[in-house]
């Protein structure tokens, strides 16, 4: 599957949180976009995760580590253990692959169509 971002529906993960998923057989990319202090509550999953943060920033615990990240920031997150994120006042643009796929996202809503944030239009 070749595609660009902007063909991908984006579906809400969290209540303001959105993400435009691309599905492997044994992993699963997602672009997720936070808005201003936006977050991603306190959570766990059977799948490996890993990030980068792209544009905006965020704060991040995983398990009893908190960091501020902000473009280039990573995170690596073991299956099982408790993490969350706030997004700082602009909003964040993060870019994460977890593994296995993440099939408990086959059942979420799908948002309004709108035009990704990253990459800039300009």
């Amino acid at each position: 599957m070749l595609t660009h971002l902007n063909a991908i529906p984006p579906i809400r993960i969290w209540k303001d949180v959105l993400a435009r998923v691309v599905q492997g057989e044994q992993l699963t990319l997602a672009v997720v976009e936070l808005p201003p202090h936006g977050l991603v509550p306190e959570h766990r999953h059977v799948n490996e995760q890993i990030g980068l943060c792209l544009q905006g920033t965020l704060t991040f615990r995983v398990g009893q580590e908190t960091r501020g990240l902000g473009p280039g920031g990573t995170w690596r997150i073991l299956a099982h253990v408790p993490h969350e994120a706030q997004a700082g006042p602009e909003g964040a643009v993060v870019v994460e692959v977890f593994a296995p796929v993440r099939d408990d996202w086959a059942e979420l809503e799908q948002a309004a169509p709108a035009t990704p944030r990253w990459p800039s239009p300009h």
